[in-house]
């Protein structure tokens, strides 16, 4: 009987202990609330252990998102080039006949695929680019005109020959034609910066933004 009533002491004392605990931790928070209301610069322990334990949940989501962005990437190629990166080639005759190849192009340039769409609106772009050029031609800014020459008109080189490419065939021959007039004219330019003749470039850059116009309204 004694352990009978034992237990039934033990029964009737558990509520009163949950009781309790839940008040302890009403006041607790209580407590914290208060803290923060007196003193603006302290911040209780309580509070940067729970701030510690969303940023350690935090950052365990991003290794999860990046451990599977990963598998991803070497799986699809995704997300980055694995090795070294491709080098731009053309496949249609707009080089210069004599070189083989264009003075004004730059080299480990890495240009993504963005289809021949992409690459019409680049191309209409950059050379709206280079129509707005103008104000930079002067001699002590050729400096400047050589490096932004150089590097749209590699872009235009290489998205020119992927456009004709895609061409049909009634329309590979005349924009040949017209990357040749265009390409044509930017060498001589770019020589003429490169020699810092301001009269020359003035001159080629004339030219070349009569070409520059063609170019945009054909990529229109």
């Amino acid at each position: 009987m004694a352990q009978l009533a034992n237990l039934n002491g033990i029964s009737e004392t558990l509520p009163v202990l949950s009781r309790l605990t839940s008040l302890q931790r009403t006041q607790k928070r209580a407590s914290i609330v208060g803290c923060l209301g007196k003193k603006k610069d302290a911040v209780p322990e309580a509070l940067q252990t729970t701030r510690r334990l969303a940023l350690g949940l935090a950052s365990i989501a991003l290794v999860g998102n990046s451990s599977s962005g990963a598998a991803l990437a070497e799986g699809s190629n995704g997300f980055w080039i694995d090795g070294l990166l491709p080098v731009p080639s053309a496949d249609n005759k707009i080089a210069n006949e004599e070189t083989g190849t264009r003075s004004f192009l730059k080299n480990h340039l890495y240009m993504a695929d963005i289809g021949t769409k992409g690459r019409k609106y680049r191309l209409k772009k950059y050379a709206f680019d280079l129509l707005a050029m103008a104000d930079l031609i002067a001699q002590d800014k050729l400096n400047y005109v050589q490096k932004y020459l150089r590097l749209k008109s590699t872009f235009m080189y290489f998205d020119f020959d992927k456009v004709i490419t895609a061409a049909s065939d009634d329309e590979k021959q005349p924009l040949t034609d017209l990357a040749n007039r265009l390409f044509n004219t930017v060498e001589k330019l770019d020589g003429a910066v490169r020699q810092r003749n301001l009269s020359q470039t003035e001159t080629y850059y004339q030219d070349t933004t009569v070409i520059l116009q063609e170019v945009m309204a054909r990529m229109a």
